[in-house]
């Protein structure tokens, strides 16, 4: 296994740094936030950048609030100083663990993401049935709160083994241990915020350990995973009833984490394979009752929205596109017309 000796020096560097804060702020120019960060740039990032390098850079506090996408989650926000340290950190150690994740795990990843996941389960879907011509099924988990369960120690465990720099070690210990979820102990933490982009790096290094185990000790061929989401697929009922114990006992004693207890499903390739807002069906591919009704919802806050003022015809417009946009990835013809029909913001 390949180690990396010296990545920190290069990471602090004023270049890196500065790109990190391009990539940050794309998209973002007009918070206040940024813009109070960047009418003194130069002496922020200088600022930051000392720090690094003198070891005495201290993660700040988050502020947290709540998003419906489409349930409920707590977002945890850094600072805009913290969070280009996080781009700036995710730059230096992507390139390093990428090239170790499996082909199937399609979470925060360059060319992959939903859409992507939910065609290859398909493949697997098709191949396994032959062309729908013979059974074929799947079975669907789901890992219980995996944000907030994820144990530090391990996670820290698991990029040392590849990471062998002292001091972007304690920067990653700084980082990680920046955050934790309110059940946890000075002895056990846990936990990863998830709006950090580190979070999206670290949640696909913790689970490359479950997608290893999957792959190379249980030599599972049809397998896909999203986040904390897992679909396997096999022809033999029992054969996929006989995984689930392993399953459970490694992702318990190995990584800390459980199945969610009404989140595992087994379902036959005829009635409908629920993964990422579609439902996976032998001659077609539908969307997901509650994600059209999400649509429906949004598109009408949108119509509201503009005619009282608060957002413009191009802003619901843009948002009616991009919802199109995920219908185009299922057969929904219809409701797509539908749509244009009733939401027209022109």
């Amino acid at each position: 296994m390949k180690v990396h000796h010296s990545i920190f020096d290069s990471l602090v560097l004023p270049e890196p740094l500065f790109i990190a804060w391009e990539e940050f702020r794309k998209g973002k120019q007009s918070r206040k936030d940024v813009m109070q960060f960047e009418t003194r740039l130069e002496q922020n990032l200088f600022q930051l950048q000392r720090e690094l390098q003198a070891g005495t850079y201290k993660h700040g506090s988050y502020s947290a609030f709540t998003i419906c996408d489409p349930k409920q989650r707590r977002i945890h926000k850094a600072t805009v100083r913290d969070r280009i340290v996080h781009h700036a950190v995710f730059a230096g150690l992507n390139p390093i663990f990428e090239p170790t994740f499996i082909a199937h795990s399609f979470s925060c990843r360059k060319n992959k993401g939903t859409h992507r996941g939910v065609d290859a389960l398909g493949r697997m879907l098709r191949q396994v049935s032959r062309n729908s011509t013979k059974p074929c099924l799947a079975l669907k988990c789901d890992i219980h709160k995996f944000f907030a369960s994820v144990d530090h120690s391990i996670l820290l465990e698991v990029l040392k083994r590849k990471i062998k720099d002292e001091k972007m070690m304690r920067l990653l210990e700084e980082i990680i241990g920046s955050f934790s979820t309110v059940d946890t102990t000075l002895f056990d933490r846990k936990g990863i915020p998830i709006g950090n982009l580190t979070s999206q790096l670290f949640a696909n290094v913790y689970m490359n350990e479950f997608d290893q185990f999957m792959k190379q000790t249980l030599k599972v061929k049809h397998f896909v995973r999203y986040t904390d989401d897992f679909v396997i697929v096999s022809d033999d009922e029992n054969y996929l009833k006989s995984l689930l114990p392993a399953i459970q006992s490694f992702l318990e004693q190995t990584l800390h984490l459980s199945l969610h207890p009404h989140k595992v499903t087994m379902r036959k390739f005829k009635q409908g394979i629920d993964f990422l807002g579609y439902v996976l069906l032998p001659h077609h591919r539908a969307l997901r009752a509650k994600t059209k009704q999400r649509i429906t919802r949004k598109l009408n806050e949108k119509t509201t929205a503009v005619s009282v003022g608060l957002i413009s015809q191009e802003r619901a417009e843009q948002s009616l596109q991009s919802y199109l946009g995920v219908l185009s990835h299922a057969d929904c013809y219809i409701l797509s017309q539908d749509l244009r029909n009733q939401f027209w913001f022109r």
